[in-house]
């Protein structure tokens, strides 16, 4: 069984995003990695169209998730993406603060309509995308709370450096460094709020798990259900550092398959009901 890729970009020949790949020119480097299938993500109305047409063509190959303007009607907009197949919102980048009025309706509207949300975080208003949360990731904690039922799927330099309880302002948008002597945000929520998910895709994800890998080890073995692979790539010649991280785990013995099973494709597959 192959793995499954929580987080892949792709575009069409006319050029949504520049340093995209194309669907076709993807597929052959997918299979390199051991992925059989990947969700495209949506970072605006085009990508959706894109991404739907893709979808529709290699449905064995490709789910998508969706884009919501916020400035339209978002019910109506995640309703109709749902009838067209989208398996969740995301990856949702709007430069916003989390406790901010239209991020507010639109969890509550992906909650009412069962459409996990895949979020790319930011430290601050002012980045070029990424909603926004303080260090701890309080909004975040209150937003969990508020919409106990909605499927919440974390990302980014920002989201992983919490990671660490001893993360520094300047840190959490970067690619934090050393072992981790104090447990952080992330596993304090994931414990506490069971509708928190993490996406360990990028170098983020990477990151957060081999700049410790004895703390990594028991960091999977404990949400062993709720951690998801994925890449991030947007091209064939992205690196992808976690295909080998988690590779040598599982081969050293230090997850086993069944654990390496779920965050490789099983969970994915529970978590977005591919």
């Amino acid at each position: 069984m192959g793995r499954i890729d929580i987080h892949l970009h792709l575009q069409n020949e006319k050029g949504l995003m520049e340093v995209s790949s194309t669907v076709m020119e993807m597929m052959p480097h997918l299979e390199e990695l051991g992925i059989d299938h990947g969700v495209l993500m949506s970072i605006s109305k085009d990508w959706n169209e894109h991404n739907l047409k893709s979808v529709q063509k290699y449905p064995e190959k490709y789910s998508w998730m969706c884009h919501v303007e916020l400035d339209d009607d978002i019910e109506g907009q995640i309703l109709r993406h749902k009838a067209n197949g989208a398996v969740g919102v995301g990856e949702i980048t709007h430069n916003l603060w989390i406790e901010n009025e239209k991020i507010q309706q639109l969890f509550a509207a992906a909650e009412k309509h069962n459409m996990p949300v895949l979020f790319h975080m930011s430290g601050e208003e002012g980045f070029s995308y990424g909603i926004c949360d303080k260090p701890g990731l309080t909004m975040l904690e209150e937003s969990l709370k508020k919409f106990p039922n909605l499927k919440f799927i974390g990302h980014s330099q920002t989201f992983w450096a919490e990671m660490d309880g001893n993360v520094t302002e300047d840190e959490r948008g970067g690619y934090p460094k050393g072992k981790i002597e104090e447990e952080g945000a992330i596993a304090k929520l994931m414990r506490k709020y069971p509708n928190l998910y993490g996406d360990v895709s990028a170098g983020s994800g990477w990151n957060a798990l081999a700049r410790d890998e004895e703390y990594a080890v028991k960091f999977i073995n404990e949400f062993q259900d709720r951690l998801m692979f994925g890449t991030d790539i947007c091209r064939p010649d992205t690196a992808t550092p976690l295909v080998d991280f988690m590779l040598k785990l599982r081969d050293e013995k230090k997850i086993s398959e069944t654990v390496f099973q779920k965050v490789a494709r099983e969970n994915i597959i529970r978590i977005l009901d591919l």
